[in-house]
């Protein structure tokens, strides 16, 4: 293991300039992934907050008394969709709609303002489908009304969502192939550039495993500093950056950020210098 740590140490002292564009190069691949990640974190964030925002409204009929109402509150709060079912009463109703729609205060009155049922669903019960199915039980009560969701808000919202994910993720494993290309194009060129020495380490008796082992040793490393690098970058860009604040990245996910690097950096080695050991 010694001996493997000081090949990895001659590796950097042999060529600096190599290394240090190597490690420039993944950094600024793995900077764009961890911004585009950044983005995409914000993102979903803001649409998790209007997510929770997606409500059903069910209007009750005049004249309902109040103990079969109380008794479908029981009913409808025992969905396993629903989260909560609050009960909002002509007078809270008008109060609401004075805060909100100010301007049109003097046409309301609460005498036309119904009482109605507001249900708040749980997380992972707020797609189309689910909120729809919710709103057709919601409507055999016989004192429902009417039930109002906002049908097509809640579909935009879920396909936002859906090409958010999915631009997600084929932007990030396209970042990721990048950067193992890169890191294996360097790693190519150090394979190369010792062709001699691993000759001869070959003639005395080394094994592939022994000669392999620097050169992944080598990406883990490159990887793991050019992560550190490119956490430095998004951090210092997130904080001067952007017009608005941005949530930055948690511990957690800092550390495998990081770690991602080290292991890209690792799967480019070991694809390169597999291919290339066998030419040398």
């Amino acid at each position: 293991m010694r001996l493997t740590a000081r090949e990895v140490a001659r590796g950097f002292r042999r060529a600096p300039l190599l290394s240090t564009l190597s490690v420039l190069t993944i950094a600024f691949s793995l900077f764009a992934f961890g911004l585009f990640g950044l983005v995409a974190l914000n993102v979903s964030r803001a649409l998790r907050g209007i997510e929770e925002r997606v409500e059903i409204r069910a209007f009750i009929a005049d004249g309902t008394p109040i103990e079969a109402v109380s008794t479908a509150m029981g009913d409808i709060g025992a969905f396993p969709e629903v989260a909560h079912v609050d009960l909002i009463t002509p007078a809270q109703a008008l109060e609401r709609a004075h805060k909100e729609l100010s301007e049109f205060g003097d046409i309301f009155d609460a005498s036309v303002l119904p009482a109605s049922l507001e249900i708040r669903l749980r997380p992972g019960s707020r797609d189309p489908e689910t909120v729809k199915d919710v709103a057709e039980r919601l409507q055999t009560f016989p004192f429902i009304d009417d039930v109002r969701y906002g049908e097509e808000w809640v579909q935009k919202l879920y396909r936002i969502r859906n090409v958010a994910g999915a631009a997600g993720l084929v932007l990030g494993i396209s970042f990721a192939v990048v950067a193992v290309i890169i890191i294996g194009a360097t790693i190519r060129m150090a394979v190369l550039a010792r062709a001699r020495e691993i000759s001869i380490m070959r003639l005395v008796g080394a094994t592939d495993g022994f000669v392999r082992r620097p050169f992944l040793i080598d990406g883990f490393l490159k990887g793991v500093i050019g992560g550190l690098f490119a956490l430095s970058l998004t951090w210092f860009a997130s904080s001067i950056g952007s017009p608005v604040p941005l949530q930055f990245f948690d511990r957690t996910t800092a550390v495998l950020g990081v770690l991602a690097g080290g292991v890209i950096g690792l799967l480019g080695s070991l694809l390169s210098v597999g291919r290339h050991l066998r030419h040398v």
